[in-house]
């Protein structure tokens, strides 16, 4: 598939080939959700955790004689029954990560660019180059290319002008191809392509 290049300044630079391996596949919803379950539960902390019967700060002295209170037989007062005893089961630190094919991670990626494709919320750029590197330059160019909540991805290296001068904008995010992943091209509005970085994924995913 053929899409339009331009500049970050609005103008023309050409037109690009896109695989269609890559950016013209049918997107599959089942696919996209299995990569960005397994990426968020990699994500999880798993720092939850409870005391357990042995843990909480108790005496382990028996609280009453065995039998002949007419009661129920305990032998402590960290027992899960009583209050402020020791929690039966509880959650303890733990991985939430599992394992997913490289694969099918791969197979993600491009039905992720496939359906910003087909969405028509994928543009690419010849660069990220700026006469002026500033905040205001590229909340500018943003603006006046009616990009909202955008991921912009550069080639094997970002352009640090161009990712310091993004930092401090709200819905402006620039990574290496590298670093392109499903969840963050799914949950902006607009993914934005360098040149340098469509070369990059089209290198890496075939």
């Amino acid at each position: 598939m053929k899409l339009d290049v331009i500049k970050l300044d609005s103008g023309k630079a050409g037109t690009i080939e896109l695989s269609d391996e890559i950016f013209g596949l049918e997107p599959r919803g089942d696919l996209l959700q299995r990569v960005v379950r397994w990426q968020r539960a990699k994500a999880q902390q798993g720092t939850h955790s409870t005391l357990g019967r042995s843990e909480v700060s108790y005496s382990t002295k028996k609280i009453y004689r065995q039998k002949g209170t007419g009661g129920a037989r305990h032998g402590a007062r960290s027992a899960p029954i009583f209050r402020k005893g020791g929690i039966y089961k509880g959650p303890v630190p733990r991985s939430h990560a599992f394992d997913l094919p490289k694969k099918v991670r791969a197979l993600g990626l491009r039905h992720a660019l496939s359906a910003k494709a087909t969405a028509g919320e994928l543009f690419v750029i010849e660069d990220l180059n700026l006469a002026d590197a500033k905040t205001a330059a590229v909340a500018k160019a943003v603006r006046e290319n009616g990009w909202k909540r955008v991921l912009v991805i550069d080639g094997t290296e970002v352009n640090e002008d161009f990712a310091r001068a993004a930092r401090n904008l709200e819905g402006v995010d620039v990574l290496p191809s590298m670093g392109a992943n499903v969840y963050d091209i799914l949950k902006r509005d607009t993914l934005v392509i360098t040149r340098a970085g469509v070369e990059a994924l089209e290198a890496r995913l075939k």
